[in-house]
């Protein structure tokens, strides 16, 4: 008995400490939280931050400049949509959702060779067809149960393609969860920034090519329209995004020279598939040339955003980190941050072009081409001008951005720079 209440008072002895450290933490808690919460930095608000801009000579320079990039982009929007405009020639005819029931390869009936042919027999229309598909190595790929598209001309059916509707919206419901899930509120305004994107590319970019402007032009005031659309809505109004767009602005009137002195010295047309060739078969306002230069223009446009967020970002953390720091060391080391990202990024530029024409360098090699003879074509000369255009405007959108930053965070207070999670405001969460 007396073992079971020694056991007993060591018991309670261990639960009135384990009690008495919990409200020792719990109280510790209560005194640290208002203090904590007073400490935490909270995202600047818009107006905050620019007035600290307004404050400063080369803050007003640069609200300036933007602003009048901004004006200017607007007007040539204006000036350059292609009001009223509509295709030229006959409109291709629309197609029909069919199912495969059945798939047959057997002998083609009147080939002069001996080879396989595939046939398909489908249900469209309350009906069941058969089409024809010709030698199997040359069909598509398709088996009993899918979904394809059909046309229809005379009463006869032709087969058209695949139906991927349901795979590619699979494929962006899960992106968008995705960006939902991780992101949350910053996801949806990126994603919103890409569907606008995607509305300044076919609502204007394409019509006015097609409607014969100028394509170098259209080019830039897109890319422009599309820079202000993306930085804003992913990185708000503030000092970050000022400097990111004057840079990327820049950066793109450099790549419009580069592009104009690339296709000029490679001597490249546009005439370098069915397509383009159709193309200016069927609408002779169009200029392939210009083509090419809008692709180069457009292409590199990613990279260079991403360069330069980049680069402003890293200058307001130093800054941020170090407010003692002045312009010539904050260029130094935000610089040191752009070489090492611009390497990769560099890489993956080349790689996107070069994932782009595969399906073309696999046919050179196994046509055994000489290498000289395969750079010269110019299905591959295009890409590796682009390649080049990108690479020259993003090595000079590193130090062109970095100063323009670093001159401008330099002469604010460093209360007002904004920080690099709420880039300047806050979106919510």
């Amino acid at each position: 008995m007396a073992t079971d209440d020694a056991y007993d008072e060591l018991l309670a002895e261990y639960d009135r400490r384990a009690r008495e450290r919990r409200e020792r933490r719990d109280a510790r808690q209560r005194r640290r939280g208002p203090r904590r919460a007073r400490r935490r930095r909270r995202p600047i608000p818009v107006g905050r931050e620019l007035r600290a801009l307004a404050a400063t000579r080369g803050g007003r320079v640069l609200v300036g400049a933007v602003g009048t990039v901004a004006a200017l982009t607007l007007i040539g929007l204006l000036a350059l949509w292609p009001y009223g405009w509509h295709p030229h020639g006959e409109g291709v005819g629309a197609t029909l959702p069919a199912h495969v029931e059945r798939v047959v390869d057997g002998r083609c009936p009147s080939s002069p060779v001996p080879q396989d042919c595939r046939t398909l027999t489908v249900r469209t229309e309350g009906r069941t067809t058969t089409i024809p598909l010709g030698p199997v190595t040359a069909a598509a790929a398709v088996r009993a149960g899918e979904s394809v598209r059909v046309s229809k001309v005379a009463g006869t059916y032709s087969f058209v393609d695949v139906d991927r509707h349901g795979g590619l919206l699979w494929i962006g419901a899960v992106l968008v969860l995705l960006a939902l899930a991780l992101l949350r509120w910053r996801g949806l305004l990126a994603l919103g920034g890409v569907a606008l994107s995607l509305f300044i590319v076919l609502a204007f970019l394409v019509p006015a090519i097609l409607d014969g402007r100028p394509a170098l032009l259209v080019a830039l005031v897109a890319s422009l329209a599309v820079m202000f659309v993306t930085l804003v809505l992913t990185n708000g109004l503030g000092a970050q995004t000022l400097a990111a767009a004057l840079g990327i602005s820049v950066t793109l009137a450099l790549a419009c020279g580069l592009a104009e002195a690339a296709v000029t010295l490679a001597h490249l047309d546009g005439k370098t598939d069915d397509v383009t060739l159709a193309l200016g078969a069927q609408n002779g306002t169009v200029s392939l040339t210009g083509v090419v230069l809008a692709a180069m223009l457009v292409g590199a446009l990613g990279v260079l955003a991403d360069t330069a967020v980049t680069q402003a970002s890293a200058v307001m953390a130093l800054r941020r980190a170090n407010p003692t720091l002045g312009v010539a060391r904050l260029y130094r080391e935000a610089f040191v941050v752009g070489r090492d990202h611009l390497s990769a990024t560099i890489h993956t530029l080349v790689l996107a072009y070069t994932g782009a024409a595969l399906p073309l360098l696999l046919i050179m090699r196994q046509s055994r081409l000489p290498l000289s003879d395969a750079l010269n074509a110019q299905s591959i000369a295009e890409p590796i001008a682009a390649t080049a255009v990108g690479c020259v405007a993003l090595i000079a959108a590193v130090p062109l951005t970095t100063g323009l930053a670093a001159a401008l965070v330099a002469r604010i207070p460093a209360a007002s720079v904004p920080d690099g999670h709420g880039h300047g405001h806050s979106h919510g969460h």
